[in-house]
């Protein structure tokens, strides 16, 4: 079967991208073509994208409605699967063609105009669907602007809704999690056409943290998250050192200002590894000093895989304090893979793989004082803490299984296949039965 993928990017920069690139390696492991049709190069790990992808189409920024045909043209896919796009000729172009359109709905961007779903200025979560509220009093008409030049940008709403229509048009939306298929339905989705999938993991974290491959040899594989064909590690004493991770992309809806924080309310002697990069480290590294913690914490910035690994390999817990609704959050599950257990902030998705007092403990949405007495009750009480990882692991192995996974994915591109075949032979019947109807009735109306 041949896969048009639709993305924004060409390259490693987040989850989603790690997402993406691993997806697509396994369907080709399956006999899948894959080709990509993106918009603009991130500049890193392309090589390998251009290496999965047997045909990469880039969007010239002007005319794309005719560059996405004339890409269709050539590459003639059975499927267009469109991941993070919101570019509007783009979307009316996939969805003229003939060809079954599927999305995944990897964030909030699709819905939220801010697409992060929370307040600027409180980073309360929103529960709103898309309305003129978003223009006001929300005024998310008005945003940052990442791409040089002036500080703001204008957002239309008009044109949100006008992407929001164009994708309820799509046979099937995949989503990570029950929460982003809630979201779907509350913003006027087709609940049918929605589908919950197990997300795909890349070792090491993908993304911010390090791009690693799928295929690992046996020293490394004992200690890698969601490998396929391997086996959860065996039971180890957890280190002696306390040692807090934390990992993910330093941005103000990650909550590591907030995480630092309730560290301060920790008494067991501890070492804390950042792990990312992002626009909100700067602030943090300065907060972390005035909190008293630059002795107990250190920023590593971005780390590789086998970095990644080995800090995993060494923690006592792992800590996820994102205070933005997650729409999964694949940074716990693969701490969970290592046997770690897992304190959070209850937001988002979190809740569909945290089980307080189970894997971990989820703590209520920014509740600073209890995260850090939850972290203190792991580092006091060890029995405890690996009870905890040693479920997590558990989980891990039952529900994220990655041959299972990619096995669904490979059944939904057959099945999507089948039908719009199927709707396109009863729409040929029918057409036919019309126009006999229309000679019959021309023939009996016609002068003797």
């Amino acid at each position: 079967m041949r896969l048009l993928f639709v993305h924004r990017h060409l390259g490693e920069l987040g989850g989603a991208e790690a997402n993406i690139h691993l997806t697509a390696e396994q369907l080709g492991r399956r006999g899948h073509m894959t080709g990509l049709l993106y918009g603009s190069a991130t500049g890193k790990g392309e090589d390998q994208w251009r290496a999965t992808f047997s045909e990469c189409f880039r969007l010239p920024g002007y005319r794309n409605g005719t560059a996405t045909q004339r890409a269709l043209e050539y590459f003639t896919p059975d499927v267009l699967w469109v991941h993070n796009l919101s570019d509007l000729e783009v979307l009316e172009a996939l969805l003229q063609s003939p060809k079954p359109v599927i999305r995944t709905v990897h964030d909030h961007a699709l819905y939220c105009m801010r697409s992060y779903k929370y307040d600027y200025f409180t980073r309360q979560i929103c529960l709103r669907p898309a309305s003129t509220y978003c223009i006001f009093p929300c005024l998310a008409s008005v945003s940052r602007n990442h791409r040089g030049g002036l500080p703001l940008k204008w957002v239309s709403y008009s044109a949100k809704r006008q992407e929001i229509r164009l994708n309820q048009h799509c046979r099937r939306l995949i989503v990570f999690s029950d929460y982003i298929r809630q979201e779907l339905l509350r913003n006027g989705f087709d609940g049918p056409r929605i589908e919950v999938h197990a997300p795909l993991f890349r070792e090491g974290g993908g993304g911010k943290l390090g791009v690693g491959s799928w295929e690992e040899d046996e020293a490394r594989q004992s200690c890698s998250p969601l490998s396929p064909n391997s086996q959860p590690p065996s039971s180890t004493p957890l280190p002696s050192s306390n040692l807090i991770v934390w990992a993910g992309q330093i941005v103000r809806g990650k909550g590591l200002d907030l995480f630092l924080r309730a560290l301060t309310h920790v008494k067991t002697n501890f070492e804390c590894a950042i792990l990312g990069d992002g626009s909100h480290r700067a602030y943090c590294e300065k907060l972390s000093k005035k909190l008293g913690l630059s002795g107990r914490v250190k920023f590593y910035g971005f780390v590789g895989p086998e970095q990644l690994q080995e800090f995993f390999c060494k923690a006592s817990l792992f800590a996820f304090s994102s205070v933005w609704p997650e729409p999964f959050g694949m940074a716990g599950p693969e701490a969970m893979r290592h046997g770690l257990p897992v304190v959070a902030f209850d937001a988002g998705a979190v809740r569909e793989w945290l089980t307080d007092g189970a894997n971990g403990f989820l703590v209520p949405w920014g509740n600073t004082n209890l995260f850090g007495v939850r972290i203190e009750q792991l580092l006091q009480n060890r029995d405890l803490a690996q009870t905890m990882g040693r479920c997590a692991r558990e989980r891990v192995a039952r529900e994220f299984n990655p041959d299972r996974a990619i096995e669904r994915l490979d059944d939904l591109l057959f099945r999507v296949v089948q039908e719009t075949q199927t709707a396109a032979s009863s729409q040929q019947s029918e057409n036919f039965l019309n126009y006999e109807q229309r000679t019959v009735r021309t023939i009996a109306s016609a002068p003797l």
